[in-house]
């Protein structure tokens, strides 16, 4: 019995000195506990555009109709039209989504041309331009306005800071870091394009982007802008560096601010590579 004393006074004193040590190890840090980013995390940018190439896909928890568009490269309205889904797009997990429209295989009358007969001879006539109808003649005409070329350019000419404020987070290339660079401000503090391009999205269906804008600006790059208070362009609108866009607020976030990216084939860069010093 003695023996068996011993051995457990010997076991508890163990047990005691390694509390001791644990206890003295944690009240000695000196350095605060990380902090996690706001924006952290991956999100749909971070696979490429296009990158799923099934007919069909399975929806998970926290997919969104606009990020399940954006890896198989559709438009979300198009992947909605496919699927019969109506605003406000909402779909659940399990949920089977055609990614491509079926092309039906009957064939469609040929449209038959208005005020004129085809004879056997006959030549359709193919489209042509004319040249005089909003071009420079000989008479001295004014030439039109030249309208945006649907082609992106290789390479984006200028950048510019889309809002002015104070810059309170920056780029992180960590898993777990910020993607982007915020700037806080005013609300109302108007939200500039940062190049000319194209806006390819407007609205609030990413979690934790608030009001959220995305223009392409080539074949590589795209712009996004977050937690806007209101956006004034719409899809598929042409705009150019320094237009005004939307204005500051703080939607889906905890202060008024603006959270801009600058994305490179799909890939988070950062945005201070590329903005005037």
């Amino acid at each position: 019995m003695k023996i068996r004393s011993t051995t457990f006074s010997y076991a508890r004193c163990v047990i005691y000195l390694m509390t001791l040590y644990l206890v003295s190890a944690c009240s000695s840090r000196t350095t605060p506990a990380p902090v996690v980013e706001v924006h952290s995390g991956k999100t749909v940018y971070d696979r490429k555009q296009g990158s799923y190439a099934k007919d069909e896909y399975i929806v998970k928890r926290g997919d969104t109709l606009y990020s399940i568009a954006w890896i198989s490269g559709n438009d979300y309205r198009d992947l909605a039209r496919f699927n019969n889904i109506a605003p406000p797009y909402e779909i659940y997990p399990g949920q089977r989504l055609k990614t491509k429209q079926r092309v039906s295989n009957t064939p469609k009358p040929s449209p038959k041309p208005s005020g004129q007969t085809l004879t056997k001879n006959s030549q359709i006539p193919v489209d042509r331009t004319n040249k005089q109808a909003y071009g420079n003649s000989r008479t001295g005409q004014k030439l039109a306005k030249k309208q945006p070329s649907s082609a992106f350019p290789q390479r984006v000419e200028r950048w510019q800071w889309p809002a002015k404020g104070k810059v309170i987070s920056t780029f992180s290339s960590r898993a777990q870091g910020n993607k982007g660079v915020d700037i806080a401000g005013n609300r109302g503090t108007p939200i500039k394009a940062a190049a000319a391009g194209k806006v390819v999205y407007t609205g609030s269906a990413l979690r934790g982007f608030g009001r959220l804008v995305i223009i392409k600006h080539s074949d590589k790059f795209l712009s996004a802008y977050a937690h806007n208070e209101k956006i004034l362009v719409k899809e598929q609108q042409w705009v150019s560096a320094g237009q005004q866009i939307a204005t500051m607020g703080d939607s889906d976030a905890d202060r008024i601010m603006l959270h801009f990216e600058v994305r490179y084939k799909g890939k988070s860069v950062d945005p201070l590579r590329y903005l005037p010093k």
